[in-house]
This record gives C-alpha cells, sequence and structure tokens, in this order.
C-alpha cells in the first residue's frame, strides 16, 4: 500500500510546516477545518468565550458570581424538556444547528432507544445578553416518576428551574410532583408552555390550569414552539432576569457538593460537583468529608455539552472533577469536598432514596458472578438510588436483592447492564418490602429490633411469631378527562385504595388523590389505567409509609416441593385469585414432560388453586 511515510515525505522541516498549515486551513481533510460564521463566533466578543471555540481551556475567572445562572428544566414524560435543551445549545453554539440535533444530551444507548431521558445531564452554556457574558448551567432532568430522585439532585445544584407544561395535554400528575420539588427546595420557578405548534394546541387552557394549580400568574408564562424554536430566546432572558445568582464567594474555603458521577475505567471516577464556596483547580489536594481520603485534582472543567477542561472552577459553577479516585465506594454522591487543611461544616447532602421495589438478581453462569459485582458497582456509582444486598438461592446461586424506584427503574438498570457491560442475568419476580411486628421478646432479642422489614418473600415470618404486618402505602395522584372519571374510580377500589380527594382542574380534566397499597399498583396498575382511559390519564405517586394489613405468605409447589423463587406475599382477600392466575401461568411456561406435573399453590398447609401440566 502506497503511504506518504513509505515514500519518505515526512523528513524536512518544510513540509512539516506546510500539512500543518494546510490541515489548519482545511487543504487536507475539509471537513475537519473549523466552521467559519458560526452562531458561536457572532455571539462571542471576548476572549472568554473565543477560546471555547478553539477547544483551548476556558478562564472560568471571566464569570463573576453575579453573572451565573444555575437552573433544570422539569416537566412531565414527553412535554419537550430535552427538544428545549437542544434548542438552547443552538442558540448558546454549544452545538452546531443541524437537522441531527434530537435529545442531544440523552447519551445513553437505553435513552435513545426508549426516547426517555433517564440521567440527568450537565451543559454548561454561554451567552451574551445586554453586552455582558453570562454563564448558564443547564441540567436536563428525567420525567417519569422512577427517576424522581435524580430530579431532587439535580435540584440542589440550582437556584431556578423551568417548568415546561405541554399546549395540548396540559398539567399532568409528574408536573404536580415536579413543582412541588422545587417549590419546597424554594427555588424560583418560570413556567414554560412548550408545543403552542400543535394543532389542537390550547395554551390560554394550559395558563388557567398554572394559574389554578400553582398559583402562578398567567403574564409569567412563557409560550413557545421548542420543536420549531419559536420564542425560545426569551427563556434565556427570563432564566438571566427572574432566577437570581448562587450565594457563594469566592474568598471562602472550598466546599463542593457531589451530585453525580460516572466511572472511567481509564481515568476513575468523574465527579460532577457544584461548587458553594472557594476555588478549586488542577493540582490542588482536595478531602472528602465522608471517607477523610486525600487526593489531588487532575482535571476539572466544565460540559459544553461534552467534557471541556478549564484551568479552575469558581464558587457558584457547576463542572466536573477528576481527582483519582480509583474505588467506586469512594465517591459517595451527596459528599462535600474541601481543600486539605481548609476544613469546612460539610453540607447537607442528599436523603437517601427510599426502595419501592425489590427483586433478585442472579448471574445466568456462577463463573461470571465477579464480573457481575463489578459492573453492578459501577452502574450504582452512576445510579445511587439502588440500593444492593447480597443474597443466595439453592436453585440460582450468589446473587443480590436489590431494591429500585419502580418497575421502570428495574427495566431500565437491567438494560443498562446488558448494554454498557455485557452482562446476562436471570430477575426474580419484584416484590414490595413489608414490615412485622414481633411478638416474643425471644424474637425481638433475636433481630434486635421490635419490627423488622422483610425485602424476601421467602423470609415472612409465620404469623405465630407477630403481633400485626404492615404493608406500604403511597399518595397517589391521577389526573384524567372527566368521561372517564367512573371507571378509574372502579378500578381504584379494586385496588384497595382509599380515595383522599377530588378536584376539578378546568372545565373537563379532573385531579383524583387516593392511598394506595403498593403492592397493587406496581406490576401492572398503569398499564390498566391507561387502557381505561384511552392514553389520557397520567399517574404519579409518592410514598405514605406504612398501614396495617392482613398479609398471607403464599408457596408455589411443583410435584409437592416448595420452590423458593416463586414464594410471594399476598393480602388475604386476593390470595385464591392470585394462586390461581400464577398456577395458570406456570401450566403454560413450563415445558412438557413424559409425566404428569402437580402445580399447587398453598396458605401454610392449605391448597388453595392447583392445575396439571399435560403430558409429552
Amino acid at each position: 500500500m502506497w503511504t506518504l511515510a513509505g515514500q519518505g515525505w515526512w523528513r524536512g522541516r518544510a513540509l512539516a510546516a506546510w500539512v500543518t498549515e494546510a490541515a489548519r486551513k482545511g487543504l487536507l481533510w475539509p471537513h475537519l477545518a473549523p466552521a467559519r460564521g458560526t452562531a458561536a463566533e457572532s455571539r462571542a466578543p471576548d476572549r472568554c468565550y473565543r477560546s471555547a471555540d478553539r477547544k483551548e481551556k476556558i478562564d472560568m475567572s471571566c464569570f463573576p458570581v453575579e453573572n451565573t445562572r444555575n437552573f433544570s428544566i422539569i416537566a412531565h414524560v414527553d412535554h419537550g424538556k430535552s427538544t428545549l435543551a437542544d434548542r438552547l445549545l443552538e442558540l448558546t453554539g454549544a452545538i452546531d444547528k443541524t437537522k441531527n440535533n434530537k435529545q442531544v444530551l440523552d447519551k445513553l444507548q437505553v435513552e435513545r432507544e426508549r426516547g426517555i431521558t433517564v440521567k440527568a445531564q450537565t451543559a454548561s452554556l454561554f451567552y451574551n445578553y445586554e453586552g455582558k457574558q453570562y454563564l448558564l448551567n443547564l441540567i436536563d432532568t428525567p420525567g417519569h416518576v422512577d427517576f424522581s430522585y435524580e430530579v431532587s439532585r439535580s435540584l440542589s445544584a440550582c437556584q431556578g428551574v423551568l417548568l415546561v407544561v405541554d399546549a395540548n395535554e396540559g398539567i399532568q400528575a409528574q408536573t404536580v410532583a415536579n413543582f412541588f420539588l422545587a417549590f419546597e427546595a424554594q427555588l424560583s420557578i418560570i413556567p414554560v408552555i412548550n408545543k403552542i405548534d400543535l394543532k389542537n394546541a390550547d395554551p390560554e387552557r394550559v395558563e388557567k390550569q398554572i394559574e389554578k394549580v400553582f398559583d402562578i400568574p398567567g403574564d409569567e408564562c412563557i409560550k413557545i414552539s421548542a420543536k420549531l424554536g419559536t420564542n425560545v430566546e426569551s427563556v434565556l432572558d427570563a432564566v438571566i432576569k427572574r432566577i437570581p445568582f448562587p450565594k457563594a464567594h469566592c474568598r471562602n474555603p472550598l466546599r463542593a457538593l457531589v451530585f453525580d458521577s460516572t466511572f472511567d475505567q481509564y481515568r476513575g471516577v468523574i465527579a460532577n460537583v457544584a461548587l458553594f464556596d472557594g476555588v478549586v483547580s488542577k493540582g490542588d489536594k482536595i478531602v472528602s468529608a465522608h471517607t477523610q481520603k486525600t487526593y489531588e485534582v487532575n482535571e476539572v472543567g466544565v460540559l459544553n455539552p461534552n467534557e471541556q477542561p478549564t484551568h479552575k472552577l469558581y464558587a457558584g459553577q457547576v463542572g466536573y472533577l477528576i481527582a483519582g479516585m480509583k474505588d467506586v465506594t469512594e465517591a459517595q454522591i451527596g459528599d462535600t469536598l474541601y481543600l486539605h487543611k481548609q476544613p469546612v461544616e460539610p453540607l447537607p447532602g442528599f436523603k437517601s432514596a427510599k426502595p419501592m421495589v425489590f427483586a433478585g438478581m442472579y448471574p445466568v453462569d456462577q463463573s461470571e458472578y465477579n464480573n457481575l459485582k463489578s459492573a453492578i458497582e459501577k452502574l450504582t456509582l452512576n445510579d445511587s438510588s439502588v440500593v444492593v444486598h447480597r443474597d443466595s438461592s439453592l436453585a440460582l446461586g450468589a446473587g443480590w436483592r436489590l431494591g429500585f424506584l419502580g418497575l421502570l427503574h428495574m427495566e431500565v438498570f437491567n438494560q443498562r447492564l446488558e448494554q454498557e457491560y455485557n452482562a446476562s442475568v436471570i430477575l426474580t419476580t419484584p416484590t414490595v418490602p413489608y414490615k412485622a411486628v414481633l411478638s416474643s421478646a425471644k424474637l425481638i432479642k433475636e433481630y434486635r429490633e421490635k419490627e423488622i422489614t422483610i425485602i424476601n418473600p421467602a423470609q415472612f415470618p409465620d404469623k405465630s411469631k407477630v403481633t400485626e404486618y404492615l404493608e406500604p402505602v403511597v399518595l397517589g395522584t391521577i389526573i384524567t378527562p372527566d368521561e372517564y372519571t367512573g371507571k378509574i374510580m372502579m378500578l381504584c377500589q379494586a385496588r384497595r385504595a382509599v380515595q383522599k380527594n377530588m378536584m376539578y382542574i378546568d372545565q373537563n380534566r379532573v385531579m383524583l388523590k387516593y392511598l394506595f397499597p403498593l403492592n397493587e399498583i406496581v406490576v401492572d396498575f398503569y398499564d390498566s389505567l391507561k387502557s381505561l382511559s384511552s392514553g389520557y390519564a397520567s399517574f404519579d405517586y409518592e410514598d405514605a409509609g406504612y398501614q396495617t394489613a392482613e398479609l398471607v405468605k403464599m408457596d408455589i409447589l411443583l410435584n409437592g416441593s416448595i420452590v423458593e423463587e416463586l414464594v410471594t406475599v399476598v393480602h388475604k382477600d386476593k390470595a385464591y385469585s392470585v394462586g390461581k392466575a400464577i398456577c395458570e401461568r406456570l401450566k403454560d411456561s413450563l415445558p412438557r414432560q413424559l409425566f404428569e406435573i402437580a402445580i399447587q399453590a398453598a396458605l401454610g398447609s392449605k391448597i388453595i388453586a392447583r392445575e396439571t401440566s399435560n403430558k409429552d
């Protein structure tokens, strides 16, 4: 093969200089030549921004605290958060304006495939407003209830939010939940009515809903079309005018909050940090308040939306930090970082996530146990809401009991394990955590507490050992067109729910509040709700503690032998119907044998349902 090197072309200095100059002008590889006259260049009069274009290190000292704004975009699923983020990135020159810009901040394969955001993503935008250069730190958040922990964490690094509402669908259940997360965090809220270009859009109706439900004046709403880019510039102007700058001071000792992190096999832990005080730069020695370990900072920078190294990060700014943390357990989300020999009061951090659903996870082949263990550790660093307990099973071997925030969260975690770490796993049936109040002093001494939590149905204690069982309950919010109200009420009653409130948010939309047993909604409630309401109803829930319940442990027997992996906990009133359904499904699923197999559901020694598999 003929090459330049083969002909000895690279020996002369003059030729090397020509190649360098030709490459810079784009004569050798035109598609790599720097673009001229881009939006970014036209909006970048000072040296700070031009350096970002050339991929040199940005001087972050050009952005004092007064010219910094930290904000999140929050909304219900599919109301246009990521599309709005794309337009903001284009408008500020962070990305080129092309037709291929669709959900640029959704970087995970699972996000691309499902069309939803599951991971909050950060981007630093540079924007010129009235002759001043502003640094706008944007965090795009997920919209599904299962990822609300991502939203609450992102809000800790912000002073304001854009609350996006669909002009066609109006306020939905997750819109309400996200509003109250921002309201409780005392953040400035800018309502944005999106999709005004749609044929059935009714922004005036949505404006009235926002006024009634959130008590925000209608004239504060910004009407936009993120898809077409209509009026998006007024969103950036509102961010600068209405969101306060961070209350931070560069002269104080460093205090940085780790609000997210990822693991890179070459560089170790990459921590996303929000600086509440002080300055951090490469070479600084920092200490983790959680582990008390000291590290040397290898790199600091901002995400623009890709990693862009900087000389320093200053108080009030949001960026990333690499400090040679090689072990995934060293980067604790919610940790405070401070300079060596300059200890500070740690920041409050985050409330730990409360798992709603537990499932057993086992490697398909036990020889893959250590590889799967390493993959779970790295993925839980990036998704800190997953709770991990070691577990083992007679049939499936050594594994883990994992706690998730919901079924979608569980599915996404499993999909990420397969895609990012090439891991094949077996997942058991999801269950919810129950509690039991022990009856005797001997048992209390054995368990070291009176009230025990049961995350594995196989360990559910016998009725003779407890005074009462407790099941988790959630406060559910359903928003639906009023013509479906009757059907939805019947569905809720069938799921043992208790109605707490009912309110009309406009002439034809109702907001219902119910107290649900978590076990009743965790598997198929959402599908049933969508089916009954022709897809128009939306659902969201929040934890509401525990309540007393008549629970029983149901064993599944195959030819008289209990299968531990199929044991389940059910309410006494639903035991027969659940047992019969499991037996019927097993009959259809089990491969045919040369002999009959008796499939039975039992409460203690009492058989309540039976099916017999057909012989081959």
